[in-house]
Protein backbone atom coordinates (compact mmCIF):
# COMPACT_ATOMS: atom_id res chain seq x y z
CA UNK A 1 0.00 0.00 0.00
CA UNK A 2 2.87 2.24 0.71
CA UNK A 3 4.79 4.02 -1.79
CA UNK A 4 7.83 2.05 -3.37
CA UNK A 5 9.97 4.83 -5.10
CA UNK A 6 12.81 5.62 -2.85
CA UNK A 7 11.94 8.58 -0.67
CA UNK A 8 13.78 11.44 -2.79
CA UNK A 9 12.36 10.52 -5.63
CA UNK A 10 9.05 9.97 -4.33
CA UNK A 11 9.53 13.40 -2.61
CA UNK A 12 10.42 15.37 -6.00
CA UNK A 13 7.01 13.37 -7.60
CA UNK A 14 5.05 14.49 -4.79
CA UNK A 15 5.81 17.89 -5.14
CA UNK A 16 5.90 18.58 -8.99
CA UNK A 17 2.24 16.89 -8.68
CA UNK A 18 1.00 18.73 -5.72
CA UNK A 19 2.46 22.08 -8.11
CA UNK A 20 0.26 20.89 -11.14
CA UNK A 21 -2.50 19.67 -9.12
CA UNK A 22 -2.87 23.04 -7.04
CA UNK A 23 -2.39 25.45 -10.25
CA UNK A 24 -5.12 23.36 -12.35
CA UNK A 25 -7.34 23.90 -9.48
CA UNK A 26 -6.68 27.40 -8.23
CA UNK A 27 -6.50 28.81 -11.91
CA UNK A 28 -10.26 26.71 -12.56
CA UNK A 29 -11.94 26.35 -9.99
CA UNK A 30 -14.58 28.64 -8.18
CA UNK A 31 -17.28 28.30 -5.91
CA UNK A 32 -19.47 30.80 -8.26
CA UNK A 33 -18.34 28.77 -11.64
CA UNK A 34 -22.10 27.91 -11.89
CA UNK A 35 -23.63 31.44 -10.69
CA UNK A 36 -25.32 32.30 -13.68
CA UNK A 37 -25.85 29.04 -16.05
CA UNK A 38 -27.24 26.29 -12.84
CA UNK A 39 -27.78 29.69 -9.96
CA UNK A 40 -29.99 28.10 -6.96
CA UNK A 41 -27.75 24.58 -7.58
CA UNK A 42 -26.37 24.77 -4.02
CA UNK A 43 -30.50 25.38 -2.63
CA UNK A 44 -31.17 21.85 -4.64
CA UNK A 45 -28.08 19.89 -3.39
CA UNK A 46 -28.69 21.14 -0.06
CA UNK A 47 -32.66 20.72 0.69
CA UNK A 48 -31.83 16.38 -0.61
CA UNK A 49 -29.43 16.52 1.69
CA UNK A 50 -31.62 17.72 4.45
CA UNK A 51 -34.29 15.45 3.43
CA UNK A 52 -31.91 12.75 3.35
CA UNK A 53 -29.63 13.77 6.77
CA UNK A 54 -33.25 14.02 8.99
CA UNK A 55 -34.31 10.44 7.52
CA UNK A 56 -30.71 8.96 7.81
CA UNK A 57 -28.45 11.12 9.82
CA UNK A 58 -25.38 8.15 9.07
CA UNK A 59 -25.72 9.26 5.72
CA UNK A 60 -23.97 12.40 6.26
CA UNK A 61 -20.66 10.50 7.16
CA UNK A 62 -21.33 7.70 3.72
CA UNK A 63 -21.10 11.21 1.69
CA UNK A 64 -18.48 12.29 3.12
CA UNK A 65 -16.66 9.59 2.87
CA UNK A 66 -17.63 8.75 -0.68
CA UNK A 67 -16.10 11.90 -1.55
CA UNK A 68 -12.80 10.91 0.24
CA UNK A 69 -12.91 7.86 -1.98
CA UNK A 70 -13.54 9.77 -5.30
CA UNK A 71 -10.98 11.94 -4.73
CA UNK A 72 -7.82 9.46 -3.08
CA UNK A 73 -8.40 8.35 -6.73
CA UNK A 74 -7.58 9.57 -10.17
CA UNK A 75 -8.64 12.84 -8.63
CA UNK A 76 -12.08 14.69 -7.26
CA UNK A 77 -13.79 13.45 -10.82
CA UNK A 78 -16.71 11.57 -9.62
CA UNK A 79 -14.79 7.91 -11.22
CA UNK A 80 -16.12 6.25 -7.73
CA UNK A 81 -19.77 6.73 -9.14
CA UNK A 82 -19.38 4.71 -11.91
CA UNK A 83 -21.41 1.44 -12.41
CA UNK A 84 -19.57 -1.73 -13.33
CA UNK A 85 -20.93 -3.10 -16.83
CA UNK A 86 -19.74 -5.54 -19.17
CA UNK A 87 -17.47 -3.22 -20.83
CA UNK A 88 -16.62 -1.16 -18.09
CA UNK A 89 -15.30 -2.03 -14.52
CA UNK A 90 -15.59 0.71 -12.04
CA UNK A 91 -14.34 1.44 -8.42
CA UNK A 92 -17.10 0.17 -6.47
CA UNK A 93 -16.10 -3.43 -5.99
CA UNK A 94 -12.47 -2.02 -4.82
CA UNK A 95 -11.94 -4.16 -1.27
CA UNK A 96 -12.10 -0.76 0.86
CA UNK A 97 -15.51 -0.21 -1.06
CA UNK A 98 -17.33 -3.23 -2.19
CA UNK A 99 -20.29 -3.72 0.80
CA UNK A 100 -18.98 -0.77 2.32
CA UNK A 101 -19.50 2.26 0.64
CA UNK A 102 -22.88 3.72 0.55
CA UNK A 103 -24.94 6.59 -0.99
CA UNK A 104 -25.17 6.37 -4.65
CA UNK A 105 -28.63 6.88 -4.81
CA UNK A 106 -28.54 9.98 -2.68
CA UNK A 107 -26.62 11.27 -5.06
CA UNK A 108 -28.30 10.12 -8.43
CA UNK A 109 -31.40 11.84 -6.20
CA UNK A 110 -29.64 15.22 -6.50
CA UNK A 111 -28.71 14.85 -9.96
CA UNK A 112 -32.11 14.31 -11.18
CA UNK A 113 -33.21 17.85 -9.56
CA UNK A 114 -30.14 19.35 -10.89
CA UNK A 115 -30.92 18.35 -14.35
CA UNK A 116 -34.66 19.28 -14.28
CA UNK A 117 -33.09 22.94 -13.14
CA UNK A 118 -30.40 23.73 -15.49
CA UNK A 119 -29.34 20.17 -17.47
CA UNK A 120 -25.84 19.05 -19.11
CA UNK A 121 -24.06 21.68 -16.72
CA UNK A 122 -23.03 20.52 -13.41
CA UNK A 123 -21.01 17.85 -13.06
CA UNK A 124 -21.25 14.80 -10.43
CA UNK A 125 -18.10 15.66 -9.37
CA UNK A 126 -19.00 18.86 -8.01
CA UNK A 127 -22.41 17.31 -6.56
CA UNK A 128 -20.66 15.12 -4.91
CA UNK A 129 -18.46 17.99 -3.28
CA UNK A 130 -20.95 19.92 -2.43
CA UNK A 131 -22.98 17.09 -0.74
CA UNK A 132 -19.73 16.48 1.31
CA UNK A 133 -19.65 19.71 2.42
CA UNK A 134 -23.71 19.72 3.33
CA UNK A 135 -23.39 16.57 4.88
CA UNK A 136 -20.87 17.87 7.29
CA UNK A 137 -22.73 21.53 8.12
CA UNK A 138 -26.19 19.61 8.80
CA UNK A 139 -24.61 17.47 11.54
CA UNK A 140 -23.31 20.28 13.36
CA UNK A 141 -20.12 21.38 11.81
CA UNK A 142 -18.83 24.81 10.20
CA UNK A 143 -19.12 25.51 6.46
CA UNK A 144 -16.72 26.24 3.94
CA UNK A 145 -16.95 27.54 0.44
CA UNK A 146 -16.78 24.48 -2.35
CA UNK A 147 -14.54 25.52 -5.02
CA UNK A 148 -16.40 23.92 -8.65
CA UNK A 149 -15.74 23.39 -11.91
CA UNK A 150 -14.76 19.63 -12.02
CA UNK A 151 -15.80 17.02 -14.72
CA UNK A 152 -16.55 13.70 -14.78
CA UNK A 153 -14.00 11.35 -15.85
CA UNK A 154 -14.80 8.74 -18.57
CA UNK A 155 -12.73 6.40 -16.60
CA UNK A 156 -12.31 4.77 -13.58
CA UNK A 157 -9.51 2.61 -11.71
CA UNK A 158 -10.62 -0.28 -9.54
CA UNK A 159 -6.78 -1.03 -8.97
CA UNK A 160 -6.11 2.24 -7.81
CA UNK A 161 -8.79 2.38 -5.67
CA UNK A 162 -7.36 -0.79 -4.12
CA UNK A 163 -3.93 1.03 -4.00
CA UNK A 164 -4.26 4.14 -3.03
CA UNK A 165 -7.33 4.46 -0.23
CA UNK A 166 -5.45 4.38 2.92
CA UNK A 167 -6.24 0.57 5.12
CA UNK A 168 -7.75 0.54 8.55
CA UNK A 169 -4.73 -1.39 9.20
CA UNK A 170 -2.24 1.57 8.54
CA UNK A 171 0.14 3.13 10.68
CA UNK A 172 1.16 6.03 10.89
CA UNK A 173 3.84 6.35 8.47
CA UNK A 174 1.78 4.89 6.01
CA UNK A 175 -1.07 6.84 6.42
CA UNK A 176 1.35 10.52 5.90
CA UNK A 177 2.79 8.47 3.03
CA UNK A 178 -0.60 8.30 1.38
CA UNK A 179 -1.52 11.62 2.07
CA UNK A 180 1.41 13.29 0.68
CA UNK A 181 0.86 11.46 -2.11
CA UNK A 182 -1.90 13.22 -2.93
CA UNK A 183 -0.08 16.77 -1.92
CA UNK A 184 -1.36 16.03 1.78
CA UNK A 185 0.64 17.29 4.76
CA UNK A 186 0.53 15.40 7.67
CA UNK A 187 -1.70 18.11 9.04
CA UNK A 188 -4.25 17.72 6.62
CA UNK A 189 -4.36 14.08 7.64
CA UNK A 190 -5.02 14.33 10.91
CA UNK A 191 -7.57 17.01 10.48
CA UNK A 192 -9.30 14.94 7.44
CA UNK A 193 -8.70 11.86 10.05
CA UNK A 194 -11.70 14.14 11.61
CA UNK A 195 -14.04 13.09 9.38
CA UNK A 196 -14.58 10.36 11.80
CA UNK A 197 -16.55 12.46 13.85
CA UNK A 198 -19.50 10.87 12.62
CA UNK A 199 -20.45 7.76 11.13
CA UNK A 200 -19.77 4.29 11.77
CA UNK A 201 -17.75 1.48 11.03
CA UNK A 202 -17.75 -2.22 10.18
CA UNK A 203 -16.86 -4.99 12.86
CA UNK A 204 -14.48 -6.52 10.48
CA UNK A 205 -12.33 -3.39 10.46
CA UNK A 206 -11.80 -2.83 14.39
CA UNK A 207 -12.20 -6.30 15.23
CA UNK A 208 -8.07 -6.65 15.99
CA UNK A 209 -8.06 -3.68 17.53
CA UNK A 210 -10.49 -4.04 20.61
CA UNK A 211 -9.21 -8.06 20.82
CA UNK A 212 -6.10 -7.55 20.62
CA UNK A 213 -4.28 -4.00 21.13
CA UNK A 214 -3.11 -3.11 24.21
CA UNK A 215 -3.13 0.73 23.41
CA UNK A 216 -6.86 1.00 24.11
CA UNK A 217 -8.95 2.10 26.97
CA UNK A 218 -10.74 -1.10 28.59
CA UNK A 219 -13.84 -0.16 29.44
CA UNK A 220 -14.21 0.80 25.95
CA UNK A 221 -13.08 -2.33 24.45
CA UNK A 222 -15.16 -3.83 26.07
CA UNK A 223 -18.30 -1.82 25.35
CA UNK A 224 -17.70 -2.14 21.81
CA UNK A 225 -16.71 -6.03 21.68
CA UNK A 226 -20.71 -6.40 23.08
CA UNK A 227 -21.37 -5.71 19.64
CA UNK A 228 -18.55 -7.04 17.54
CA UNK A 229 -18.01 -10.67 18.58
CA UNK A 230 -14.56 -12.06 18.03
CA UNK A 231 -15.84 -14.40 15.02
CA UNK A 232 -18.99 -13.56 12.96
CA UNK A 233 -20.86 -10.18 12.93
CA UNK A 234 -18.83 -8.69 10.36
CA UNK A 235 -20.73 -6.51 9.31
CA UNK A 236 -22.08 -4.89 12.53
CA UNK A 237 -21.48 -1.55 13.13
CA UNK A 238 -19.68 0.71 15.64
CA UNK A 239 -19.74 4.28 16.04
CA UNK A 240 -16.44 6.01 15.68
CA UNK A 241 -16.86 8.12 18.73
CA UNK A 242 -19.86 8.59 21.45
CA UNK A 243 -21.79 11.29 18.79
CA UNK A 244 -22.04 9.78 15.59
CA UNK A 245 -24.51 11.82 14.86
CA UNK A 246 -23.16 15.49 15.76
CA UNK A 247 -19.95 16.89 14.21
CA UNK A 248 -17.49 18.28 16.61
CA UNK A 249 -14.57 17.54 18.60
CA UNK A 250 -14.89 14.01 20.51
CA UNK A 251 -12.63 12.38 17.96
CA UNK A 252 -9.98 13.50 19.46
CA UNK A 253 -10.97 13.67 22.72
CA UNK A 254 -11.68 9.81 22.77
CA UNK A 255 -8.38 9.57 20.71
CA UNK A 256 -6.41 11.10 23.72
CA UNK A 257 -8.58 8.71 26.38
CA UNK A 258 -7.18 5.38 23.89
CA UNK A 259 -10.66 4.90 22.82
CA UNK A 260 -10.11 5.07 18.80
CA UNK A 261 -12.08 2.78 16.96
CA UNK A 262 -9.73 1.73 14.49
CA UNK A 263 -5.88 1.07 14.68
CA UNK A 264 -5.47 4.04 11.77
CA UNK A 265 -7.39 6.32 14.16
CA UNK A 266 -5.87 5.67 17.18
CA UNK A 267 -1.91 6.03 15.55
CA UNK A 268 -2.50 9.45 15.49
CA UNK A 269 -2.20 9.58 19.03
CA UNK A 270 0.14 6.74 20.47
CA UNK A 271 3.07 8.76 21.16
CA UNK A 272 4.34 10.12 17.75
CA UNK A 273 4.46 13.53 15.43
CA UNK A 274 0.42 13.84 15.49
CA UNK A 275 -0.21 13.79 19.13
CA UNK A 276 0.45 17.65 19.54
CA UNK A 277 -2.28 18.17 16.81
CA UNK A 278 -4.81 15.41 18.24
CA UNK A 279 -4.15 17.09 22.17
CA UNK A 280 -5.18 20.74 20.35
CA UNK A 281 -8.46 19.85 18.83
CA UNK A 282 -9.68 17.83 21.80
CA UNK A 283 -9.65 20.82 23.51
CA UNK A 284 -10.47 23.51 20.49
CA UNK A 285 -13.11 22.46 19.09
CA UNK A 286 -13.55 25.70 16.58
CA UNK A 287 -9.58 25.14 15.57
CA UNK A 288 -10.79 21.35 14.22
CA UNK A 289 -14.10 23.37 12.16
CA UNK A 290 -12.14 25.73 10.70
CA UNK A 291 -9.19 23.53 9.74
CA UNK A 292 -11.22 20.77 8.83
CA UNK A 293 -13.14 22.78 6.43
CA UNK A 294 -10.05 24.23 4.90
CA UNK A 295 -8.46 20.60 4.12
CA UNK A 296 -11.50 19.16 2.66
CA UNK A 297 -10.74 22.42 -0.07
CA UNK A 298 -7.38 21.22 -0.29
CA UNK A 299 -8.52 17.70 -0.76
CA UNK A 300 -11.56 18.89 -3.27
CA UNK A 301 -8.59 20.58 -5.60
CA UNK A 302 -6.82 16.95 -6.24
CA UNK A 303 -6.37 16.44 -9.69
CA UNK A 304 -9.88 17.82 -11.08
CA UNK A 305 -10.65 17.31 -14.69
CA UNK A 306 -11.67 20.90 -16.01
CA UNK A 307 -11.95 23.09 -19.47
CA UNK A 308 -12.81 20.19 -21.93
CA UNK A 309 -11.40 17.50 -20.14
CA UNK A 310 -14.21 15.01 -19.10
CA UNK A 311 -17.53 15.48 -19.82
CA UNK A 312 -20.65 16.45 -17.43
CA UNK A 313 -22.31 13.09 -17.27
CA UNK A 314 -25.75 12.74 -17.79
CA UNK A 315 -26.19 9.88 -15.44
CA UNK A 316 -23.70 9.62 -12.46
CA UNK A 317 -23.51 6.23 -12.76
CA UNK A 318 -22.47 5.82 -16.67
CA UNK A 319 -20.31 7.80 -19.16
CA UNK A 320 -22.19 9.48 -22.01
CA UNK A 321 -22.59 6.82 -24.94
Amino acid sequence: MAPTATSSQFFLVVSTISLIACNSANGQLSPNFYATTCSNLQTIVRDVMSQTVTREPRMGASILRLFFHDCFVQGCDGSILLDDTASFTGEKNAQPNSNSARGYEVIDAIKTRVEAACNNTVSCADILALAARDGVVLLGGQSWQVPLGRRDARTASLSGADSDLPSPFADLPTLISMFAAKGLTAQDMTVLSGGHAIGFSQCLLFRTRIYNETNIDPAFATARRANCPFSGGDTNLGPFDNTPNRFDNNYYQNLVAQRGLLHSDQVLFNNGSQDATVRTYSTNAAAFLRDFGDAMVKMGNISPLTGTNGEIRRSCRVINS
